[in-house]
């Protein structure tokens, strides 16, 4: 029994360190993060600088919604279909 409750407390012991760890290295990032955002904001050109970012980020979200969508149908099948369709409709008029 003072085996088992020696290496649970060593797990827990473990488990403690990786979290300190953890928490160390999430509150440098943050700092870094916090570090250029404030270099970002010092800009002179930060509104051209916002533009092109929002034209990245919709970019990338066109990327990863093609990625997981259906191809989009091709174009000169959709330009027949609509020709069909209209001569479809003249015949029958």
């Amino acid at each position: 029994m003072t085996r088992e409750t020696g290496r649970r407390g060593a797990l827990d012991e473990r488990a403690v360190l990786v979290v300190a760890g953890l928490a160390d290295v999430a509150v440098s990032s943050l700092g870094s993060v916090i570090g250029a955002a404030r270099g970002l904001l010092r800009r002179s050109d930060a509104a051209e600088l916002a533009g092109d970012v929002e034209e990245d980020l919709a970019a990338r979200g066109r990327l990863v919604l093609d990625r997981h969508t259906g191809p989009p149908p091709a174009h000169l099948e959709l330009l027949a279909r609509h020709v069909t369709a209209r001569q479809a409709a003249a015949r029958d008029a």
